[in-house]
């Protein structure tokens, strides 16, 4: 057992380490370096908390510990958990894969910049609960907890916000973390996302949308109809002019519909001999107007 307790090879990277001998004896000196802090622990229990500066371990120095141990202290020696925590700011990355309220696949990753604010707490929460005693197991925890949280929180907004109103959805995404981090004993000091992204078929979808004009319903059911078409076109035995008036009916949808809903003319028309319409795909057999939208052919 040494007489000083102290973490001497503390390097800047440097999260959380655990003093190796659980045997200590009352009078010991505890030497807490700046930015550090100095927690004693037991039976999965932070208990009494130092800052920087030498202490000397007695009963009135260590009022929790002793209540905690009551009648188990045997001579001069007790038996508790040493935990050193950094205050130092550290850097940390995250990175995964959710979706948005609207069920499309997002991906993200970037940084964080985060510091222990309530080492007593945090050892509790983290370090106790995750049986993470070093800095690679606090690290594991830390991105697998910011990445729940961040998935967590761009499922309550749709595709088009996330990526029209990123500034807006970032911060909320970020006020949300930071309560979070500061429940374990953290605070959260910066969050920025590196990259952000979606699949090519939901990017094309945003494309529609931010193009404006075009609705998300009618997005919808260009979508539907296109994939209608592609089966259509592998069955067996399917004609060709099937799938053309599938995907007539959806550059109809796309293009097809001004404001207030109305049909616009011109280049969008049926042309002459086509025996479905390019507005709504409904067969034509030879009519001059489609029955059901009424677009002129030729």
């Amino acid at each position: 057992m040494a007489d000083a307790i102290e973490w001497t090879n503390a390097s800047p990277d440097h999260l959380v380490w655990r003093y190796p001998d659980n045997r200590i004896s009352w009078g010991s000196q505890l030497i807490v370096m700046e930015n550090q802090a100095a927690i004693f622990y037991r039976d999965g229990k932070a208990l009494d908390t130092f800052l920087a500066g030498r202490h000397k371990l007695t009963t009135s120095s260590m009022p929790g510990l002793v209540g905690w141990l009551q009648k188990k202290v045997k001579g001069d020696v007790f038996e508790a958990t040493c935990i050193f925590i950094s205050r130092s700011q550290f850097q940390g990355k995250y990175g995964g894969r959710g979706q948005t309220s609207d069920l499309a696949p997002l991906m993200f990753h970037g940084n964080f910049w985060f510091r222990v604010k309530e080492p007593k707490i945090f050892t509790n929460e983290v370090v106790s609960n995750q049986n993470a005693f070093s800095t690679k197991k606090v690290n594991d925890f830390l991105r697998s907890f910011m990445n729940e949280r961040i998935i967590d929180e761009f499922a309550h907004f749709d595709l088009q916000a996330v990526f029209t109103q990123l500034d807006e959805t970032s911060l909320k995404v970020k006020t949300k973390v930071r309560m979070n981090f500061e429940r374990i004993g953290l605070e959260l000091v910066d969050l920025k996302f590196e990259g952000l992204d979606t699949t090519e078929k939901y990017r094309e979808r945003l494309f529609w949308l931010k193009t404006g004009g075009v609705s998300g319903q009618q997005v919808m059911g260009s979508e539907t109809i296109k994939d209608s078409a592609e089966s259509l076109g592998k069955s067996p035995g399917a004609g060709f002019g099937a799938g053309m008036g599938f995907m007539g009916a959806a550059a109809g949808m796309m293009g097809g519909q001004g404001q207030g809903g109305q049909q616009q003319g011109g280049a969008g028309g049926t042309p002459a001999g086509a025996k479905f319409c390019a507005q709504c795909g409904t067969g034509l057999e030879g009519a001059k107007f489609c029955p059901n939208c009424g677009s002129k052919v030729g």
